[in-house]
Formats: C-alpha cells, sequence, structure tokens
C-alpha cells in the first residue's frame, strides 16, 4: 500500500515562502518520479513540478518557473516543493503524486493560501 502525506502548508502573505514535505510510505520510493499538483476553487488539478526517481531532472509549469523548486531526499522517502514569492493566484490544495505499475497514488493534500 502507497501513501501519501503532504505537510507544510498554510497561510502567507503575497511575497513570502512556504516548504511543502510528501512523506512516502514506499520501499521503492527511489525508483518512482514525484509530482507536486494543485488544484485552486473551481478549477481543474494542475500539474506543478515534476522530479525523476535520481533527482536528477525537474521540470516546472511555466506558472511557477524561477520561483518553486522540487526536490527529494531518497533517504527519507519525502519530496519537497520550495514555494518562494507567493502570489494569491498560487492559493491551492497541493498534492504530491506518484505512478507504482500503473496506478496513480495521491495524498490528501495540504492548503497553500496567499492572503495579504
Amino acid at each position: 500500500q502507497v501513501q501519501l502525506v503532504e505537510s507544510g502548508g498554510g497561510l502567507v502573505q503575497p511575497g513570502g515562502s512556504l516548504r511543502l514535505s510528501c512523506a512516502a510510505s514506499v520501499f521503492t520510493f527511489s525508483r518512482n518520479a514525484m509530482r507536486w499538483y494543485r488544484q485552486a476553487p473551481g478549477k481543474e488539478r494542475e500539474l506543478v513540478a515534476v522530479i525523476t526517481s535520481a533527482g536528477d531532472i525537474t521540470n516546472y509549469a511555466d506558472s511557477v518557473k524561477g520561483r518553486f523548486t522540487i526536490s527529494r531526499d531518497n533517504v527519507k522517502n519525502t519530496v519537497y516543493l520550495q514555494m518562494n514569492s507567493l502570489k494569491p493566484e498560487d492559493t491551492a490544495v497541493y498534492y504530491c503524486n506518484t505512478i507504482r505499475a500503473t496506478l496513480a497514488y495521491w495524498g490528501q493534500g495540504t492548503q497553500v493560501t496567499v492572503s495579504s
């Protein structure tokens, strides 16, 4: 059973920073690419960032390039999303995701609210 648990969300002012974490209970975590998605109210879930299993390649949505950084620690089975220069339009529930044996797994999500 794959379990993903996100943490680190909260309320932050525009221009502020947050770091999200996603702890995975996956023995083969180091073999899985990991992704962060977000879903704002009334909008579809969108892919924010992805990192390869080794952590050597990352990719980002245009809307977050230069502000967000995805990283991982394969010893701690954890993936991170460092979010800087946050904007009100970054407000959403953030989910981590992985695919294993053609099945997609999701965490419960963590709320990020950017507001003054």
